[in-house]
């Protein structure tokens, strides 16, 4: 058979480490729920999945689906295993499989956030334990103070509970990435919060180094802010990383209490 050759245009680096493998399948969640594997590449990770559950994975690279549809003949004929061909954003504009399931996947870098997200709106994932570069592993885990805590972070926490499982050098992978990558899993125990929060996470985030009140009172009424934060005892020079994913939603349901409906010409 050909050797597959990975293709920059899909972000393909294989990962080939049976110890960063392994290391996957034991942390997955013990439960009964489906996994969706997104990129499976060469099904070196699917290999270990389909042992232990039932596997619905999304592949768009079309010479891996041939190579994958030949080397699990058997698990696709048995319906342990199903390989849906084609870009997994377009089949999640509707509903992306009927059941619940767990995302268990090494993500090509370009989409991971993007995939993450829509895992974590997903009401049918229960549960999120993806390899990505570390740099995006520690934004969603992050905690409150950390420089890295954000938006990522807020949406996180406020659906579940998120951690570092393992990190992962480039040597695990073919061909090698030029940067350090992360294993880390998020279990969901609520459903995602509403797009209005997560507008105002974007808007307290734009200027991370600026004071949480100089960004949001370029979009909100500084007034109302102003008595938001002092009903939270937030300081008015307190920066966006140093405020908890609670007073988030907290100064959320404060600023749409005190405001009603009534916004500054221009403004939200």
């Amino acid at each position: 058979m050909e050797k597959i050759v990975a293709k920059k245009k899909f972000g393909q680096n294989f990962l080939k480490d049976r110890t960063v493998l392994q290391k996957i399948v034991e942390a997955m969640p013990n439960n009964d729920h489906k996994v969706v594997e997104i990129g499976p590449g060469l099904g070196d990770l699917t290999k270990y999945l389909v042992d232990v559950k039932s596997v619905e994975a999304f592949e768009v690279d079309t010479d891996l689906c041939k190579l994958l549809q030949n080397k699990f003949e058997k698990e696709i004929a048995t319906n342990q295993l199903r390989i849906n061909c084609g870009d997994v954003l377009t089949a999640w504009k509707s509903e992306l499989i009927e059941e619940s399931y767990d995302l268990v996947a090494n993500l090509p870098y370009y989409i991971a956030t993007n995939i993450i997200l829509k895992a974590l709106a997903d009401p049918k994932c229960k549960n999120i334990l993806v390899m990505v570069q570390l740099e995006v592993a520690e934004k969603f885990c992050a905690n409150e103070g950390d420089k890295v805590f954000g938006s990522l972070s807020i949406i996180t926490q406020s659906v579940g509970e998120a951690h570092i499982v393992v990190h992962v050098p480039p040597t695990a992978f073919e061909p090698q990435p030029k940067i350090d990558s992360a294993v880390f899993l998020i279990q969901k125990k609520r459903d995602r919060c509403d797009e209005d929060f997560e507008d105002m996470l974007r808007v307290a985030f734009t200027q991370p180094r600026k004071t949480l009140m100089k960004n949001l009172s370029a979009v909100y009424e500084k007034n109302l802010l102003q008595e938001a934060f002092e009903k939270l005892s937030l300081t008015q020079t307190i920066r966006p990383h140093q405020v908890s994913t609670l007073d988030y939603h907290q100064l959320y349901k404060l600023t749409r209490s005190l405001d009603g409906t009534t916004r500054e010409s221009g403004k939200r």
